[in-house]
């Protein structure tokens, strides 16, 4: 038998409006209520359709249920059944029924889904008498399950809890992601993060819809995964780590198991091993990569630029042979990254004899090259995919450069504009904007200032057009903030340099900018508090958003 829920619950305006008016007194209330979303969920959906005056009730009843048959399906549905429940009696049933009923259930289908929404997308539609996620593929019931696990309360993230009734008001979402690319890198090198902490983040990009995890596996400071033809590189190479305190690998079976734990999630691991620059760590490891033929001492400091590996030797090439394939032989995504980025000890003309080269190693084992903006200027082909990290200023509005950055500038948007003709796409990274390792201010007690700080509205606050205008629309792939390491050492370091910024690149991925405005998001960001408590996140509170309290 259900209740009838709180009249505060009735609709989720209602509950929106309730503790986002005690966040913000400055308001009056009728101010505030004409800045009240219509839901709180990030990224923001394509459309939502509230129907006022209706209540789905979860209560002991309730099943979960998929067409026989469909793995993905039961899958998903086991996933959203475990997050609802904490014990076998309070974890909802996971049934596969060959008619969808409207009798209080959650039924996830891949049948008939309205074509607007793509291979992504979702509908999912709630009523008093049930909810109906469809979608053309898995990812898309995953992802509708993600819209609809943050419509229910906040408390149901937390695990000691068993927190029913729950209550979701009826509203029907049309939504389907901007761009393919959603993505987050994870610097492991300079500071290594056990498994754990990986999947840790990788749950939380779940929860926001992102789809790439890049994994930053090899630097001057630390080479991170097991090369079983190059013990060596893990062995000697990945000793030690920033500071000078010890370092740590994946071994095959842990990156395995990191690719696995990723795929479930429908989050596709890119791994990069950076070269030439950036190979302190194998050129410590293996002799033969130096030119003069003697290792290099390990590298504990956070200099770049210093290193490459003798592009010059054929040693070299084998070795990278042997990198790519047995790296690729774990991990099925389609994208390989070779960085490229920050070679200081080569000329032009070698750099790019190296990267056209490193693309035919990576393409004979089956994967897509994907490096720094510096790739650009090499003849790479219209299958690579280039990731662009610094901002491409405007000569109105940017920031002053010198005459040598100023070329350098122009040199890298030639470059970008002709291997997009060819059909080249592109990764938006601007280090200024989405660089999570960035300070918000400068008594933000961790992270780096070269980029300039990026408080929260600054995170989000720009557009594709504004930043990269200079590029066509269908060049872009998507967009990615990375997290670099030099000065964290903690998973709560990485959340706390994350949160709330990582959710705000989730929305400009995948959102479409006429749905996107600061003032509106920030108040959805505001009630995402409650539900990063639950979880036990270390995020940032700034002071730019109104935060809920509790859960």
């Amino acid at each position: 038998m259900r209740t009838d829920p709180p009249k505060s619950l009735r609709p989720l305006r209602a509950i929106l409006l309730g503790f986002l008016l005690a966040s913000t007194p400055l308001l009056t209330a009728c101010e505030e209520e004409a800045r009240i979303p219509a839901h709180s969920v990030i990224p923001n959906p394509t459309s939502v359709s509230l129907s006022a005056g209706d209540t789905f009730h979860l209560g002991d009843e309730t099943r979960i249920t998929f067409q026989p048959g469909d793995e993905e399906a039961e899958r998903i549905g086991q996933f959203l059944a475990d997050l609802i429940g904490n014990t076998v009696e309070t974890t909802p049933e996971v049934t596969g029924v060959v008619e969808n009923r409207q009798d209080g259930s959650i039924h996830l289908t891949l049948q008939d889904p309205p074509p607007s929404v793509g291979p992504e997308g979702y509908e999912l539609v709630v009523s008093g008498a049930g909810v109906t996620i469809r979608a053309s593929s898995p990812a898309g019931l995953f992802y509708g399950v993600q819209t609809l696990r943050q419509l229910l309360p906040p408390v149901v993230e937390y695990t000691a809890a068993y927190p029913k009734p729950l209550y979701v008001p009826a509203m029907t979402v049309m939504d389907t992601p901007r761009f393919p690319w959603r993505g987050a890198m994870l610097d492991v090198s300079r500071h290594f993060f056990q498994s754990d902490d990986v999947k840790r983040f990788i749950d939380l990009m779940a929860l926001y819809k992102l789809n790439r995890l890049h994994l930053h596996l090899s630097d001057d400071q630390g080479w991170r995964i097991e090369i079983p033809s190059r013990p060596n590189l893990t062995l000697h190479g990945g000793s030690t780590e920033v500071g000078g305190r010890e370092g740590g690998f994946f071994s095959v079976d842990d990156f395995s198991a990191l690719v696995q734990y990723a795929a479930d999630r429908f989050v596709t691991i890119v791994p990069e091993i950076d070269v030439p620059g950036h190979t302190n760590a194998a050129l410590a490891s293996y002799p033969e990569l130096n030119c003069d033929g003697v290792a290099r001492d390990l590298y504990t400091g956070t200099s770049v630029g210093f290193s490459a590996l003798c592009t010059e030797r054929e040693e070299v090439y084998e070795f990278l042979e042997d990198v790519v394939r047995d790296i690729a032989a774990v991990s099925p995504g389609a994208f390989f990254h070779v960085g490229g980025d920050e070679v200081e000890r080569l000329g032009q003309e070698a750099f790019n004899a190296f990267i056209e080269r490193m693309e035919g190693i990576v393409e004979s084992n089956g994967k897509r090259l994907v490096g720094w903006e510096e790739v650009s200027m090499a003849d790479i082909g219209p299958e690579a995919v280039v990731q662009l990290w610094r901002p491409l200023w405007k000569a109105d509005d940017g920031p002053a450069l010198d005459s040598a950055r100023a070329a350098q500038a122009a040199e890298l948007q030639e470059a970008a504009l002709r291997v997009a003709s060819q059909g080249t796409t592109f990764i938006l990274s601007p280090a200024d904007r989405l660089y999570l390792d960035m300070k918000y201010n400068p008594s933000t007690a961790v992270g780096l200032t070269w980029a300039g700080m990026a408080d929260v509205r600054t995170s989000y606050d720009w557009t594709v057009g504004e930043l990269f205008g200079i590029l066509p629309e269908e060049s872009i792939a998507g967009v990615e903030a990375p997290l670099w390491s030099e000065t964290i050492d903690h998973i709560h370091d990485i959340e706390y340099l994350a949160f709330p910024r990582l959710a705000g690149a989730a929305e400009i991925g995948w959102s479409l900018e006429s749905g996107r405005s600061w003032e509106e998001y920030r108040i959805r960001l505001g009630a995402q508090a409650p539900r990063w408590t639950a979880l036990g996140v270390n995020f940032y509170r700034s002071p730019d958003v109104p935060w809920v309290e509790g859960f």
